[in-house]
């Protein structure tokens, strides 16, 4: 028996219906009443498909399928179910529903793992509400901390630990989990590019995920009335920071290897059109394959914010997020390769330029990443969109290699 492929489109459709922002993509942030709908949602699937459903302290979504041998390691499957602001229905989403649909093969199967199955589903992947990204597979891997998502707010100043008490979650119960209890990590996303459509290729196998950074830079000056201040006695913080951002660029060009910067928010204080801006921040991501280019990148970054101190203009850079390159288990990227071609199935090796999931968990465990086709390689956006077919293609290679590694009868 193979993957429904109705079935996972239906849970897509389902799943897109609990947005912020209806008719202009998905807008799902984490711990919203949005979230809370889609979460309610992905709990009574794993309930229907036989699983025992839990949550930890950070609101990640686990259904357990028991396996034959006691206390064994886990086989985990899955990904993130919050999204960007009018994003697109797929991504991550996709993962869960993929790991939702290996559930319900394996009920359906009657297979009895003598590892457990459990699928995954994580909060906070994006970063969209608490800034970072990663959140919720951080904190399985214990890379983050209590204090830390204690002082970590939203926008509007709400912690994590609020946030999560708002929708019933509880903040106290554990948050990270030991790595002996995790066998492997097995995810499938969308992959957010052209090249298996254009290629006609069904299946990416992931080999190695780029790094990357996230930097947030804080400019001051100091606020005055439009009208009345000379243009030679003003300290615009954005104008400032439109300098800084304006040379960003070029070092992204200099480093080369694939290296890249975006600088994708920007909030500016107090935001008022006659007032001289007082304050600027603003987020700079920083992505290259390869380590060293990205340590450079960040730290020419940083010399170019500094360069700019002094003079009544103040300026300050945190980095909520570093995660270097990785690259991923042979042994499993051999077993995904080898199911591929069981059921006949395309597929291409691959490097990730995004980051995921399965990046944070491969400092503890053995990971699989696959991708699947995405139309006309968009992503982030409401036109987000991939074929129920190539999600099933998908499935069933997940299916197979997750019956192999929990040696399911």
């Amino acid at each position: 028996m193979k993957a429904n492929s109705d079935r996972i489109e239906k849970h897509i459709h389902d799943l897109s219906k609990y947005t912020a922002t209806p008719n202009q993509g998905v807008t799902r942030l984490t711990y919203s009443k949005e979230d809370l709908q889609a979460r309610n949602f992905i709990k009574e699937k794993m309930k229907e498909y036989g699983l025992d459903v839990r949550e930890d302290g950070l609101g990640n979504i686990f259904g357990k399928l028991e396996g034959s041998k006691t206390d064994a390691p886990s086989v985990l499957v899955g990904s993130h179910f919050d999204s960007v602001p009018h994003g697109g229905a797929y991504d991550g989403t996709g993962g869960v529903v993929a790991g939702l649909e290996v559930a319900a093969l394996f009920k359906e199967n009657n297979l009895t793992p003598t590892y457990p199955l459990e699928i995954i589903a994580m909060i906070e992947e994006e970063g969209s509400r608490f800034g970072g990204g990663l959140m919720g597979s951080r904190g399985v891997t214990g890379t983050t901390d209590a204090a830390e998502l204690n002082q970590t707010k939203d926008k509007d100043g709400v912690s994590v630990a609020e946030a999560m008490r708002d929708i019933g979650l509880d903040p106290t119960l554990p948050k990270q989990r030991d790595p002996q209890t995790i066998k492997a990590f097995l995810e499938m996303h969308i992959e957010q590019g052209p090249i298996l459509e254009e290629k006609d290729i069904s299946i990416g196998v992931v080999e190695s995920i780029v790094g990357l950074t996230q930097l947030e830079v804080t400019i001051e000056g100091q606020a005055g009335h439009a009208g009345t201040t000379p243009m030679d006695r003003r300290l615009d913080a954005l104008v400032t920071a439109a300098d800084i951002i304006s040379k960003l660029p070029a070092i992204a060009k200099d480093e080369g290897e694939g290296t890249v910067i975006t600088v994708g928010r920007h909030e500016v204080f107090p935001n008022g059109a006659n007032v001289i801006p007082e304050k600027v921040v603003f987020s700079v991501d920083i992505r290259s394959g390869k380590e060293e280019h990205m340590r450079s990148a960040i730290q020419k970054t940083k010399d170019v914010v500094a360069s700019f101190e002094g003079q009544g203009i103040h300026t300050s850079v945190e980095q909520p997020l570093y995660m270097q390159p990785k690259a991923l288990n042979q042994d499993i990227h051999s077993l995904l390769k080898t199911a591929c071609n069981q059921l006949d199935i395309s597929y291409l090796n691959m490097n990730s330029g995004a980051g995921h999931d399965a990046m944070v968990f491969s400092d503890v465990t053995d990971i699989g990443l696959i991708f699947v086709p995405s139309k006309d390689g968009i992503s982030h956006s409401p036109e987000e969109w991939t074929d129920a077919r190539d999600l099933a293609n998908g499935v069933d290679v997940l299916y197979n290699a997750a019956k192999e590694l929990t040696e399911a009868t």
